[in-house]
């Protein structure tokens, strides 16, 4: 139920920055966050899966496109960075025994699918 909320919430400001603040790359940045959000509450119902690792390799996902178009690759040290901390993630939900690795295997793919798309596909 939660999830539900948070869905509608995350695509209801969407849209309200599509009506009032028509800024194209931040839309388009919320656009893949809220499809990450709402992806996640339709495999919930359904499925168990590691929201945590869907966010983290979803940054991934969204940070490796930009690495290959910004500048002298200014971004490697950030995206190494963000690496590091979602295997951290990772291997903390595996820890507190809160997913199994499955539950994150899922969760770290799809969140990297929708990101690195996302990214390709709207920029």
């Amino acid at each position: 139920m939660p999830f539900i909320f948070i869905s509608a919430i995350y695509v209801f400001v969407t849209v309200m920055f599509y009506w009032k603040f028509p800024i194209p790359n931040l839309l388009r940045l919320m656009m893949i966050v809220s499809t990450m959000v709402v992806f996640a509450t339709v495999v919930t119902f359904f499925y168990k899966l590691s929201v945590h690792s869907l966010a983290m390799w979803g940054a991934v996902g969204m940070m490796l496109p930009m690495n290959k178009v910004s500048e002298v690759g200014s971004l490697l040290i950030p995206t190494a960075i963000v690496i590091i901390i979602a295997g951290v993630v990772m291997s903390a939900r595996l820890a507190l025994n809160a997913h199994t690795p499955r539950e994150i295997l899922i969760g770290s793919t799809s969140g990297f699918a929708i990101g690195f798309f996302g990214m390709i596909i709207l920029f």
